[in-house]
């Protein structure tokens, strides 16, 4: 504590003092904004010093190599520090963190395997039912097929049938002369009248 003491400015006497009042230290050699400039330094002009050119291209240049060296210290130094720090936090582990990676890729591997085979068991599945569904359905069309030309067969035969009946009453040169005797025999009107039933109500006797 003396020798801070010693070492201020202020007296000892000041620092001893009751801290009643205030405390105002002033700084040597140091003037305000407001001061006027020294009257001996009013005709002072301040000329920097003079510079050798060959001196400063030298020490530009010297300069420039400095800090080049000093980046690449740095840089070294950086990179050092990383790897050391790598090596301590990773390095040790590797090769058992390399191990549970081999050991997880393994079990993923086999569990992919696995799920393979039994996406490929249901789709083969899913496929054989596929296959079945469409057999089922061509059989149906082609039993439906089948269905449809009997019944177009068997119309067709009833309409050749019905023909048949009907061609026996079909004239022909054969029975031409018989045909006009049955017809003078038998005439027929067709002037009647019907109601709305289609019933025959009035029918005009044959003259």
């Amino acid at each position: 504590m003396l020798r801070a003491i010693s070492r201020s400015h202020t007296p000892v006497i000041r620092l001893l003092a009751p801290q009643s009042e205030v405390l105002i230290q002033t700084v040597r050699g140091r003037k305000s904004r407001t001061d006027p400039k020294a009257k001996s330094k009013i005709g002072r002009i301040k000329t920097p010093p003079p510079v050798d050119p060959v001196e400063m291209v030298v020490l530009k240049e010297r300069f420039t190599e400095y800090n080049l060296i000093m980046r690449a210290l740095r840089l070294e130094f950086k990179e050092e520090m990383l790897r050391k720090r790598f090596e301590e936090e990773v390095g040790s582990l590797a090769e058992e963190r390399a191990k549970q990676e081999a050991e997880e890729h393994r079990s993923l591997m086999a569990w992919n395997d696995a799920e393979n085979l039994r996406l490929r068991k249901i789709r083969e599945q899913r496929m054989q039912r596929e296959t079945e569904a469409k057999e089922q359905r061509q059989r149906e069309a082609a039993v439906l097929r089948q269905q449809e030309l009997d019944n177009y067969i068997k119309e067709k035969e009833k309409e050749i049938l019905q023909l048949q009946e009907e061609a026996k009453n079909f004239i022909t040169l054969d029975n031409l002369d018989q045909r006009i005797e049955e017809a003078l025999d038998n005439p027929k009107t067709y002037n009647f009248a019907i109601d709305k039933e289609g019933r025959v109500v009035k029918r005009t006797a044959f003259q």
